[in-house]
């Protein structure tokens, strides 16, 4: 079978604190030069390093990995959005991507006149765009505001156009970050299906998620990347599965970490949005750290975080979750459960406790979302770190479930057979 995307030795190295004018002029006559500087005093940063796969024609591709793994900067390196340092990567055939929320619109424009201008950008003739326009319109849902600028747009809205332009103009590589996330429940099941229709329609996807589960019913095949490398790729079931657990690794066997701590930052670097998690510790019904707790036994997840400026209505969200990415349940610290809470720049701590948790034994992964109610999420931290629940004998047994093949664990009794008289 063709291959349609082939990286081989792929890297991708930043100065930090580098200027424009450094990025702009310097480096063309370095280029020119033949030689790449090393600017004195600055670090260097890879965000790929020797990065090497390939995806075959009419496959779905999953990437996944933590935040700062370099999937973006993989993503913008096939859509030709930033040169690589080192290496190559070949795509073959039209591409489309979508990696930004709007990318290739003028927020001047009308809707209508962004998506000509998206499609002339990917290379489509007008007489293709205007026959695949109102598929594209129908598709995202903006019929009424069409002909307005899209900078009165909001981001859903954007990205609903923006997707469907990208989509339905016939891409032979098609590539999507985690974009999709801005959209509403039903838009983005519509957007899987439609990405599963263009792969089945023989064209290539590349899709970027930290939904475990979206990315297992869309793709065949996954690579995992960590700290700019490929940690493991192959079929995309062993993948998240190599990828989970070398999260709950990553959080049992951190060094230095004390009893209790499930999550700890490993770096001192704030968080841009203003709001950076620095920990999760679990404590039991008592109060006490502990490494796991029972099923149905209460329990306490204590977040630290920081704010480097005054928040209003600022709102913690926790997500507990199953290890292929569905959301079990949240809770926050929304309006809705008490005064908005407004806090000035410091470092806080806050607890969530649950009174009982229905959790049969297993690893849950954990969802952290820094949240202002009512808008995006400010700051999140996907898989921060796993909540693993002990069985427990629930039905006064005195022994434990056996089967560990199910999720819930409720407290219920069965009664007799009454034979009733005929």
């Amino acid at each position: 079978m063709t291959i349609a995307v082939k990286v081989e030795h792929l890297g991708k190295r930043f100065l930090l604190g580098e200027s424009i004018e450094h990025t702009l002029s310097s480096r063309v006559g370095d280029l020119l030069r033949g030689r790449v500087r090393r600017s004195a005093g600055r670090e260097e940063f890879w965000a790929l390093r020797d990065v090497n796969f390939e995806v075959k024609e009419g496959e779905a591709l999953g990437i996944i990995g933590g935040n700062g793994a370099g999937k973006s900067t993989l993503l913008k390196v096939l859509s030709r959005i930033t040169p690589p340092t080192e290496g190559r990567a070949r795509v073959k055939g039209r591409l489309s991507s979508l990696l930004e929320v709007g990318t290739g619109f003028h927020p001047e424009l009308t809707g209508r006149e962004n998506v000509f201008l998206n499609g002339a950008i990917l290379g489509m003739r007008k007489a293709e765009v205007q026959r695949k326009f109102d598929e594209i319109v129908a598709f995202s849902g903006v019929e009424k505001f069409i002909d307005t600028p899209v900078k009165r747009y909001s981001s859903g809205m954007y990205v609903r156009l923006a997707f469907a332009v990208a989509a339905h103009l016939e891409p032979d590589v098609l590539i999507i970050d985690e974009v999709l996330a801005v959209g509403d429940a039903d838009f983005q099941k519509r957007c899987l299906g439609k990405m599963n229709d263009v792969a089945k329609q023989g064209r290539t996807v590349l899709f970027v998620s930290h939904n475990m589960a979206a990315v297992q019913k869309l793709c065949s095949q996954a690579i995992w990347m960590r700290g700019g490398q490929v940690a493991a790729k192959g079929a995309t079931g062993q993948v998240v599965s190599s990828y989970l657990q070398g999260l709950q690794a990553r959080d049992s066997q951190a060094d230095g970490m004390p009893v209790g701590t499930l999550y700890a930052r490993q770096s001192a670097d704030s968080d841009p949005s203003g709001a950076t998690l620095l920990a999760i510790e679990l404590l039991d019904g008592s109060g006490n750290p502990c490494e796991a707790v029972a099923t149905w036994e209460p329990m306490t997840l204590r977040l630290r975080f920081r704010l480097d400026s005054a928040m209003r209505s600022f709102s913690p969200d926790l997500q507990i979750c199953t290890v292929d990415g569905v959301v079990l349940t949240r809770t926050s610290a929304s309006p809705d459960r008490g005064p908005p809470l407004s806090m000035e720049p410091g470092t806080y701590e806050m607890d969530c406790r649950f009174e009982s948790l229905p959790l049969a034994a297993g690893d849950y992964p954990i969802n952290v979302r820094m949240t202002i109610p009512k808008v995006e999420p400010i700051s999140r931290v996907d898989g921060a770190c796993a909540l693993t629940v002990m069985p427990a004998d629930i039905f006064g047994t005195g022994l434990p479930p056996a089967s560990p093949r199910y999720l819930m664990a409720t407290r219920h009794d069965w009664s007799p057979v009454r034979r009733q008289s005929s």
